[in-house]
């Protein structure tokens, strides 16, 4: 199995677990917190908190200083950014492809009708 670990995939990684999402929307509301009091809300062990934190980190989603005997977290949107536009980018392709396919569909609709009105119009034409 291929481990792909470029930016874009270590914060997909991140952002498809619900804990560390839920974790991600904390310190984006509140700013920089202790991680004791950011695992205060969810029924997990502290070492499980440690290990989502350590995911989030490696995604470069959030960073950790050392204040006195804290470990403090911050929220960095920086990469999320990254991940939006690339999101963005391609939400712009699809759409496009959609429109294209709308359209194919609208003329195969309408040559449809075209030949259904005729053969209708044949057969009104032959029974007279």
């Amino acid at each position: 199995m291929t481990v792909i670990d470029d930016d874009l995939t270590l914060v997909f990684t991140a952002l498809a677990d619900p804990t560390r999402r839920a974790l991600l929307e904390r310190l984006a509301e509140q700013g920089e917190a202790p991680v004791h009091q950011l695992a205060k809300p969810f029924a997990i062990s502290q070492q499980a908190i440690s290990k989502h934190l350590k995911v989030l980190e490696n995604a470069r989603l959030i960073t950790r200083r050392q204040a006195a005997q804290t470990r403090l977290c911050a929220f960095d949107g920086d990469r999320l950014d990254h991940a939006a536009d690339w999101i963005a980018r391609h939400l712009a392709i699809w759409a496009d492809r959609h429109d294209q396919l709308a359209a194919h569909l609208a003329a195969l609709r309408a040559t449809t009708d075209d030949a259904d009105n005729r053969t209708d119009s044949d057969e009104g034409n032959n029974a007279r």
